[in-house]
């Protein structure tokens, strides 16, 4: 999609460049049109007036390289022609042929192997033999597969040479998981992505990468380790990429699989797609999700990015706006200091500096238990000996929510009037906040 818009019809002109200097590639009206190694685009405007670029499916027109960079010249009215710089060539829009859906990552994970690597053995890492929650184990998950499990390497270091020792003409695909709830730390080895890329390449097996809940922004940029992006994670050259719908992409629970056509296109026409398939409200959910990428404004509109990217100082100011009103009201309330803790299955250990509304004066237990059946119920953590109302995981609209609801629960006469439920939370109670 170009920034500027209208982009006057027939006026762009798309220079790709995989590595041997930019190439301008051909507009054409249909894709059909196009055999599979053309190098060819075609082009619609949206309701917002801006133009969006499609490639083929190396089918009908071929796809540019993972990696290739991408230019664009264009017209938006009767002057000179513009260039688009860096960055604002926004987004390229591949064919569905290059992405599934389904209904969690796990059942992503199965799909894959069992389109790709049914009856043929699978390489995993014996680090990442993992069990995701609700008691869910990667072995077991491909076993359902129909694939047959290969460990190679130890728990804490696995070379790619121990992948190279144990293919042969059973291998079916190298599998690659992320640790989603834990992290080995210390004297530990791991293959990187672009050698086990390569290595399954050279042994025209598949490469699947599993990254549990992935994410497509840096999340280095909010004092959180890094974790490999989806867009990374494809440039490596998986075959398969996998991630979760929910969790740091901020969506309806989904599985998602994106890769190369070949390789995706044997995933969406699988037996097991008709039983795994997510339903339209989850697919509708998914691609407004995704649209709020493609917009660039995840950070203003996806909660779970909202809570992530509050500065510190935000965070500080709006715990001593509900502090004072709790203390007003007669509840006694300071401002203290916390981490919190992303969750979700998703940065094991990795921690933000947040502020937290500090409630004292009783058993921190039972205040906890009274802010339980608050309406709506609040709930908080107990943070040295006081229960702590961590702001960071509360959007600021329900800052006024949050306040009124604990007074409600533990002031005499509060704004709400004293709880009337002293012995755990009502049935049908509203949303936590």
């Amino acid at each position: 999609m170009l920034f500027a818009s209208p982009v006057i019809e027939n006026s762009q002109h798309i220079f790709v460049d995989e590595g041997a200097g930019p190439t301008e590639w051909s507009f054409y009206d249909n894709l059909i049109d196009a055999n599979a190694d053309t190098a060819a685009y075609t082009t619609y405007t949206d309701e917002n007036g801006a133009l969006n670029i499609i490639f083929g499916d190396n089918v009908n027109g071929r796809i540019p390289s993972n990696g290739a960079l991408l230019t664009a010249t264009y017209r938006t009215g009767g002057g000179n022609v513009g260039n688009v710089g860096a960055n604002m060539l926004k987004t390229i829009v591949l064919p569905l042929s290059n992405i599934t859906a389904v209904n969690n990552n796990a059942a992503a994970v199965l799909l894959a192997l069992a389109a790709l690597a049914s009856r043929k053995e699978v390489i995993v890492a014996r680090g990442e033999l993992v069990e995701i929650g609700g008691g869910f184990r990667i072995p077991d998950v491909l076993r359902r597969s129909g694939a047959k499990l290969v460990e190679v390497g130890t728990t804490n270091r696995t070379y790619t040479r121990d992948y190279a020792g144990a293919i042969n003409e059973k291998t079916g695909a190298i599998l690659r998981v992320h640790a989603s709830n834990f992290k080995i730390s210390g004297f530990v080895a791991r293959a990187e992505g672009r050698d086990l890329a390569a290595l399954a390449r050279e042994h025209n097996v598949a490469f699947i990468h599993d990254l549990g809940s992935g994410t497509f922004l840096d999340t280095s940029r909010y004092g959180l380790g890094k974790e490999l992006t989806i867009g990374e994670a494809v440039r490596e050259g998986a075959d398969v990429v996998t991630f979760s719908g929910d969790k740091l992409l901020g969506g309806p629970q989904a599985g998602i699989a994106v890769g190369r056509a070949e390789r995706i296109v044997a995933l969406r026409t699988h037996p097991l797609m008709r039983a795994l398939r997510p339903d339209k409200l989850t697919i509708a959910a998914l691609l407004a999700t995704l649209e709020t990428y493609r917009d660039g404004h995840p950070e203003e509109e996806l909660p779970v990015w909202r809570m992530i990217a509050a500065p510190s100082r935000s965070l500080a100011a709006r715990a001593r706006t509900i502090a004072a009103k709790l203390d007003a009201a007669g509840i006694t309330a300071d401002v203290m200091e916390v981490r919190s803790t992303v969750g979700g299955g998703s940065l094991p250990e990795e921690t933000q500096p947040s502020f937290a509304v500090a409630i004292g004066g009783d058993s921190a237990t039972r205040i906890a238990q009274a802010l339980r059946s608050a309406e709506p119920p609040i709930i908080a953590r107990i943070v040295d000996e006081h229960v702590a109302l961590d702001v960071r995981s509360v959007l600021p609209e329900d800052d006024e929510v949050l306040a009124r609801a604990v007074i409600g629960a533990l002031a005499k006469g509060g704004a709400d009037g004293p709880t009337k439920h002293k012995n755990g939370p009502r049935a049908g109670a509203g949303r936590s906040v």
